[in-house]
Order: C-alpha cells, then sequence, then structure tokens
C-alpha cells in the first residue's frame, strides 16, 4: 500500500506542519494536503501510517458536511477532481492529492485552540488529580478519571509553535482576542462539539474531548477551520466499554503512545527525537485504529 510521507505539488508552499503540507491557491484560497506522517509526544515519527492521510481528510470532510447550516466552516471541497477543475496545476497530480486534499478558504487564523471536555481525562485529569483545578481554576471535588463533565467544559489553549499547548483561563483568552471574539468562539466550539457528541454516541463512539481552529476570513466571517473531530484533534472512546475511574481504550495512536511509553520505560528511548523505530505491528494496529474510527463514525469503508 502506498503512503505518503511528504507532497510536492506545483504550488506555492505555505507550511509544512507535523502531518499537513499547505499550499497557496490564489490570495483567498489554501489547499491542505494530509500526509501519513504521525507525532507522539511531539515527535514526528520517521514511518508513516497507511490510510492515516485520508482518515483525517475525509473524516473531517464528513463533519464539514453535517455541520452545514450550524457554523460556516472553510471546506471548498474535499474532491481530487472538483479540486483539480477549480485549480487546473494540480492536473497531473491527482493520485497525489485523491482522498487526502482538501481545498479551502484562507483565513486569518485565531492563535487559540479552541479545546472542550466533556470528559476529565489526559492534560485536565492530571491537573485536577494533583490541583482539584482545570488551567487553575477550581473544579468541583471528587470527580473521578474520565467522569462525565455536565456541562462540557470550554478549556482554551494558547498554540505552542513546539511542546505542548498550554490550557488557559477563559478570562486569559478575552484579554488576548477580547470578549466579544472570545463569546463567538465559545459558542460555535459548543454548537460543533453538541452536534459530534451526539451523532458520534449514536455510532458507538463517545467524543471525551476535541479541538478546533477557527479563523476570519476575507469577509471578515469567523469560520471554522483545520480539521474537525478527527482521531488526531479528539479523544474517541468506544462507548459499550465506557467506564468511569480508569482511563479509556480510544480510536487513536494508543498504540503507538503503548509502544513508545514502553521503549521508554526500558531506557531505550529518551522522548526526544530521533523516535525509535515502528515495529510493523504497531503501524498496523495504528492504521487500523484510524480505519475503524472512520467507519464507525461515517458508517462507510474507506478506500
Amino acid at each position: 500500500m502506498t503512503t505518503m510521507l511528504a507532497s510536492d505539488l506545483p504550488l506555492p508552499t505555505i507550511g509544512r506542519g507535523k502531518v499537513r503540507d499547505i499550499y497557496a491557491v490564489g490570495d483567498d484560497r489554501v489547499l491542505l494536503l494530509t500526509t501519513d506522517r504521525i507525532s507522539a509526544f511531539d515527535v514526528v515519527m520517521a514511518e508513516t501510517i497507511p490510510m492515516k492521510g485520508m482518515v483525517l481528510t475525509q473524516i473531517s470532510a464528513w463533519w464539514f458536511r453535517q455541520l452545514e447550516g450550524v457554523v460556516p466552516h472553510h471546506m471548498i471541497s474535499a474532491d481530487a477532481d472538483d479540486i483539480i477543475r477549480q485549480v487546473p496545476a494540480l492536473r497531473h497530480h491527482r493520485a497525489e492529492i485523491a482522498g487526502r486534499a482538501m481545498l479551502c478558504r484562507r483565513t486569518h487564523v485565531f492563535p487559540i485552540e479552541c479545546v472542550i471536555r466533556g470528559y476529565l481525562s489526559g492534560s485536565a485529569w492530571k491537573e485536577y488529580a494533583a490541583r482539584g483545578t482545570l488551567a487553575g481554576e477550581q473544579l468541583p471535588p471528587g470527580l473521578a478519571e474520565s467522569a462525565k463533565l455536565e456541562p462540557a467544559i470550554f478549556s482554551p489553549a494558547t498554540k505552542a509553535e513546539t511542546g505542548h499547548d498550554e490550557n488557559i483561563a477563559v478570562a486569559h483568552m478575552r484579554k488576548i482576542l477580547g470578549p466579544e471574539v472570545t463569546h463567538t468562539l465559545e459558542s460555535m466550539t459548543r454548537a460543533v462539539y453538541m452536534l459530534g457528541e451526539t451523532v458520534s454516541r449514536d455510532r458507538g463512539i463517545i467524543i471525551a474531548d476535541t479541538k478546533f481552529e477557527f479563523g476570519r476570513d476575507g469577509d471578515s466571517r469567523i469560520i471554522l477551520i483545520d480539521e474537525v473531530m478527527t482521531p488526531d484533534s479528539s479523544r474517541f472512546w468506544a462507548a459499550d466499554a465506557y467506564t468511569p475511574g480508569r482511563p479509556q481504550p480510544s480510536f487513536d495512536k494508543q498504540p503507538l503512545r503503548d509502544y513508545l511509553d514502553a521503549e521508554r520505560s526500558a531506557g531505550r528511548w529518551s522522548g526526544d527525537a530521533p523516535p525509535p523505530p515502528l515495529p510493523a505491528s504497531v503501524v498496523d494496529a495504528t492504521s487500523s485504529r484510524y480505519l475503524e474510527a472512520y467507519r464507525r463514525i461515517t458508517g462507510a469503508d474507506l478506500g
């Protein structure tokens, strides 16, 4: 099976992230090309994960279609033939973009990750267990790990160029963006999560938490951008296995994290780049998790 580590398209390059290659299409559009790169603990692995880029692009496209009429968003098209019609320079690159490219409106991106937590897990659980707080704000006492939070907690974070994003209080977000924009972003975040959590639960998946990005387009509209409720941006749990009071099995890169944790515990990896080589079993298990998440959410098989 062919995988993609990096792309090389005949368009101006805006940047390359851990997973996505971003190209300019004129002044008002961008092409997001999702590779099969994978990172864990802020380190990009040398190996690629088959189908991962297609899963991330096509889950996002599926969600954007569900969100029509709920919030405005940046997707123009995720269909390769339609993209080529709109961007003729890509006509000889169909195989490269098929399934993994999305043509989008270009925006000025807000420098905040809009995280929403429906369940107490991950970094939020670690802070709560240590201090009873989230981003320094007090939470009710006596909550268990993976407990459902009612209502869900809007928990913004600053974007980090390197290392981990940092959870911040909503009051801090207001100082950065102003009260009006902060209110709009929180309202849009809650609307998207409410739809996503309801739809996913009906398909046997709990979205424990997720993060969104927003930008302002050329018409000054605030719109939803980037990826939406994917295994990379969200914590997906199997609804039929959910049991509060412990960590939950998840539909994401957990096989990769487990392997790296074992390598670090055994003293074979420092936690920094370069990462250890990944066994084929870990690559295959991680790919299967992504494909299963796509199948459960969309009701269709990919590829």
